[in-house]
């Protein structure tokens, strides 16, 4: 099959290791073409910039910009260029947000390579790809199911910054992590207090492992 045939493919995922992996998945079959590869979110932009994709293929957790900011971004300045996340998270931590950004799928890094190919395959050709889990829970969520936990009320900056105090991380390292400031990630813990009707950090942290927002 000749290149201008072929299904162009950006991945974007910080680890070198992963995107090695992804590419040799992709260099099994006739009609998918791994173009490029970026390390970050800035990047990822840049290189969409300067030439046609036909599928990006994001990571969530990047440095300097993050996946779900990308994605953003990406659908502001290319609304038709499908973008399928793949993410280390389990469904339940990002996946509907990721949806309700525009994304094409979502897909995480244990599903089995025969999946990532019928999925980039799909998005590609103007579809969505959801597993049949997350069909279910996205049912679950046009329904508006009262029954909610709280969490799912958060921004996805509060969110981001909920999953990285649960997980015991300072908010220094929380402001590098979401390239914001100190000042910012303190405002965003203070929203998350007052909308979970919570107190302190270590609640918090004690909400987070009950369901299963920490890796």
């Amino acid at each position: 099959m000749s290149n201008d045939k072929k299904i162009h493919v950006l991945i974007a995922d910080d680890h070198a290791i992963v995107r090695q992996g992804l590419r040799q998945i992709l260099s099994e079959t006739d009609d998918l073409l791994v173009s490029g590869e970026a390390g970050d979110g800035v990047d990822a932009m840049r290189l969409v910039r300067q030439q046609h994709w036909d599928v990006v293929l994001l990571d969530v957790t990047m440095p300097n910009r993050n996946g779900i900011d990308t994605l953003k971004m990406l659908r502001k300045e290319f609304p038709r260029l499908p973008v399928l996340i793949l993410s280390m998270h389990e469904e339940d931590q990002y996946a509907v947000r990721a949806l309700k950004a525009g994304a094409s799928g979502y897909l995480t890094k244990q599903s089995a390579p025969e999946l990532l190919v019928t999925a980039i395959r799909q998005v590609a050709s103007g579809q969505k790809y959801v597993s049949p889990s997350l069909a279910m829970k996205l049912a679950d969520v046009i329904a508006e199911n009262n029954d909610r936990p709280p969490h799912e009320s958060l921004s996805d900056r509060e969110y981001q910054t909920l999953c990285l105090i649960a997980a015991g991380r300072p908010l220094t390292q929380i402001a590098e992590e979401l390239n914001i400031s100190v000042k910012t990630v303190s405002e965003y813990r203070k929203r998350i207090l007052e909308k979970m009707k919570l107190d302190s950090n270590a609640e918090l942290i004690h909400y987070g492992l009950k369901h299963g927002l920490v890796e």
